[in-house]
């Protein structure tokens, strides 16, 4: 298991985004490094945790437990045939493209270590939004993206250090419950009735998704509530 490409983003003004002032840093460009990763703060205010990535809409993006996003290269080679055409790595907005490892299959509280310094938690998925979209150039990605269910992660620093391409990625630590980055993704787009399933997960779990799963128990029990499908 390796870093194959550590990708980055400058701030880009274009026409798609709801950012107040119309940028974002969503296209994100393979990297020599090495590059400093570390806590960035809390959201809202802390930004990436990569030096030299922008991170533009912090309403939705950046903090301390969306501080790094990891996709895997096999994820980007099955899209590749089915969109048939070639996907560079951090075209999907990814600050880590791995090989050789299960990302979406990772556990909300998994820890990796990366290179000699790193380590990481996995904190949730990535949910796709419009910016995405159209950055992609892809009809009804949105929809398209939610039903493969592999939405990478997202982690936050454990702790700090540099990394670069080609780095080892080791498994330092993997919780005992059961709930993976896709289940977590899965609970809270298209399957609502897993959302009391999460709460095993603890304080991994991003705090805005803890939240979801804690409602939802507190409305619903253990009873299957009304699923959710995004729109296109």
């Amino acid at each position: 298991m390796k870093l194959l490409s550590l990708n980055v983003g400058r701030a880009t003004a274009v026409e798609y985004t709801d950012q107040p002032e119309g940028l974002t840093g969503i296209d994100k460009r393979p990297v020599d490094g090495p590059v400093r990763v570390a806590a960035p703060g809390p959201k809202g205010v802390g930004a990436g945790g990569l030096a030299g990535d922008a991170v533009c809409d912090l309403r939705h993006h950046g903090g301390e437990h969306q501080a790094v996003y990891a996709f895997a290269r096999e994820d980007l080679d099955d899209w590749e045939r089915e969109l048939d055409r070639p996907l560079a790595n951090g075209v999907f907005g990814e600050n880590l493209t791995t090989q050789g490892l299960d990302v979406s299959g990772a556990r909300i509280g998994e820890h990796w270590g990366i290179g000699d310094e790193v380590v990481l938690e996995v904190t949730s998925g990535r949910i796709p939004c419009r910016t995405f979209q159209e950055h992609l150039g892809e009809k009804g990605w949105v929809r398209r993206f939610t039903r493969r269910g592999a939405p990478g992660a997202y982690l936050r620093v454990i702790r700090p250090g540099e990394i670069r391409a080609g780095d080892p990625v080791r498994i330092l630590h993997r919780p005992d419950h059961e709930v993976t980055v896709a289940l977590q993704f899965r609970a809270v787009t298209l399957e609502r009735a897993l959302l009391p399933r999460l709460l095993a997960a603890g304080d991994a779990l991003h705090p805005e998704e803890r939240d979801i799963a804690r409602k939802y128990v507190e409305k619903y029990g253990s009873s299957e509530g009304t699923d959710g499908v995004p729109g296109a």
